[in-house]
């Protein structure tokens, strides 16, 4: 004979191990809730050999190196509109020599990983009570969409007025930028956590913070690793914008800076910085992805 629910919670209570069945119970119903796709996908990629992998990834890389090259050999594209990789690395190695390009690497990365948590803190809170309260979505969700709207450059001479300039201004953008998509993708998961899981945890006496820690983010874990990444990505692209409040160092002041002076060849070599920095902290979120799936997996 088939159980009723009430039954089904009252066996489910009478375990010996309550808190690890329910956590898995939640963590799991959240990877379907991610998507069927992604966890096929995972599958297909760890049926992969990880050298065949990462050979594949250089692939493109060298390819576009290539062609690069012998575009610049060739002289398709003037010196001045596209510099040969001999004369990025050059001008990579002149600044390295004059201690100018570990500076500027070190600064922004500084910068973007000080704003990115402070800005990834407050998103998984604010996103956490929006998608926990109705009552709280109906008076903050509305505030913050418009708050998210703004373009980023509309913020700094509000920042500049306020805060001066300073280290805090250019790090309160970089968290503004890493803000939103965690703070929308984690209100977004919340809403709509199954509420058999819910009750479950309720049955177990959970508290509201206990059920919060214990329930309901662990069964949304792949859609805030992706709201992490897509904020990481947007401290990246909010860097550049910080650094235009006078700053004096930065990848992003080198890039205006070499823009100013007509040095293409730094730019270029910034640009190429800017991407290999963001994929390596990108890397960074996909470790502590792993060690989330296998902490609630």
């Amino acid at each position: 004979m088939a159980k009723s629910p009430q039954q089904e919670l009252a066996a489910d209570s009478e375990s010996s191990e309550p808190a690890a069945s329910l956590v898995q119970y939640s963590s799991a119903y959240g990877y379907s809730a991610a998507g069927t796709a992604t966890g096929q996908t995972r599958r297909n990629q760890r049926s992969i050999p990880r050298g065949w992998l990462i050979a594949a990834g250089v692939v493109v890389p060298l390819l576009l190196l290539g062609a690069w090259q012998l575009i610049s050999s060739l002289g398709l594209v003037p010196a001045y509109r596209l510099p040969s990789p001999a004369s990025v690395w050059l001008a990579g190695v002149d600044l390295a020599q004059r201690g100018l390009l570990w500076s500027d690497i070190g600064i922004s990365v500084q910068r973007v990983l000080i704003g990115f948590v402070i800005g990834s803190i407050v998103g998984l809170v604010l996103g956490s009570v929006v998608g926990l309260s109705k009552i709280a979505s109906a008076f903050f969700a509305p505030t913050i969409g418009a708050f998210r709207a703004v373009p980023s450059l509309a913020w700094v001479p509000l920042l500049v007025l306020y805060l001066g300039i300073t280290e805090d201004s250019k790090v309160t953008l970089i968290a503004i930028g890493a803000l939103f998509p965690v703070y929308t993708t984690v209100a977004g998961a919340l809403r709509h956590v199954d509420p058999h899981i819910v009750e479950l945890g309720r049955a177990y006496g959970l508290g509201r913070f206990q059920l919060l820690r214990q329930v309901q983010l662990p069964a949304v874990v792949p859609t805030v690793v992706s709201g992490l990444r897509l904020a990481l990505a947007q401290a990246w692209l909010f860097l550049v914008a910080a650094e235009l409040i006078a700053s004096a160092m930065g990848l992003g002041f080198r890039l205006l800076d070499s823009q100013q002076n007509g040095r293409i060849d730094r730019m270029f070599l910034v640009i190429i910085l800017l991407g290999i920095l963001g994929k390596t902290t990108d890397a960074l979120i996909g470790l502590l992805e792993r060690y989330l799936l296998k902490r609630w997996g």
